[in-house]
């Protein structure tokens, strides 16, 4: 005689499991990727001043490979994910640190460039907004010459419990130059100094501009601001991720797309 069919409360737990381990996939593949990135640019910074065009030009070459193969094995974890995410929803399951709810975000204490200390577990209660942002990226400054995207998102929802941080990890900008851009535009938010790129190679960051959205310790959203860059739609109508999530998000209901592909220049690291 066949034993007893599992029950759904033990098929959550064991979907939850392999989602957990999903996860875990997706941050090691993260971390690995920033690693080796990292490292090919120090070995190209190296050509460039040796005066070796030809050599860092194949490097160039080979850290758009690399990004590409990274980004399609990103996608399939992350449709993986999604399957499991549904199956959990449609067995009941609720896992431990249920992965609907997206990874959780680390814990960071990083200063303004006004001199203000922001600790992000003091913000718990708050649905907070994360910027990445690089001054002279052309990406970036069409969301503030042109668009005033960012801030227009942080005046609506900013009475509706939602923080909004921009972060700066370009390692060569300067307090000066963060100061007056955020004088220029009347940034109702302050800019963080992430020169030492720690937090943004934490979340993974890679691009400028780049979102994240954080609630209850988890991060509910990961990408692209909107799908027009520099304000050409890919495909079909112009769609604001952030302010759709965050719309969402303020209305009690789950984000509907928790990540999409970012765009923009790279994030200027240190090299190591």
């Amino acid at each position: 005689e066949r034993g007893p069919r599992p029950t759904i409360e033990r098929r959550g737990a064991e979907q939850g499991q392999i989602a957990q381990k999903l996860q875990k996939q997706m941050e090691d593949l993260r971390a690995a990727h920033q690693d080796l990135i990292a490292d090919l640019r120090t070995i190209r910074a190296a050509a460039v001043k040796e005066n070796a065009k030809e050599t860092a030009i194949q490097i160039d070459k080979l850290i758009s490979r690399q990004q590409q193969n990274y980004q399609e094995k990103l996608q399939q974890l992350e449709l993986q994910q999604q399957q499991m995410q549904k199956a959990l929803k449609e067995s009941g399951g609720n896992a431990p640190g249920a992965v609907s709810q997206g990874r959780r975000a680390s814990d960071f204490e990083l200063n303004s460039f006004e001199g203000r200390k922001v600790r992000l577990s003091d913000y718990k209660g708050n649905i907070v907004v994360l910027e990445w942002i690089n001054l002279d990226c052309p990406f970036v400054q069409y969301h503030y010459d042109k668009a005033a995207t960012m801030i227009e998102l942080a005046r609506k929802y900013r009475d509706k419990n939602v923080v909004w941080f921009a972060i700066n990890g370009t390692s060569q900008t300067t307090p000066e130059a963060n100061r007056a851009f955020a004088k220029k535009n009347k940034l109702p938010y302050p800019i963080l100094d992430d020169r030492s790129g720690n937090v943004g190679r934490k979340y993974g960051a890679i691009t400028t501009p780049h979102i994240f959205i954080i609630k209850d310790g988890f991060v509910v959203y990961d990408g692209a601001i909107d799908n027009a860059p520099n304000g050409k739609t890919i495909g079909g109508d112009k769609v604001n991720y952030v302010d759709k999530a965050l719309s969402e998000l303020t209305s009690g209901q789950r984000v509907s797309t928790p990540k999409t592909q970012s765009y923009g220049c790279s994030v200027k690291y240190p090299t190591p």
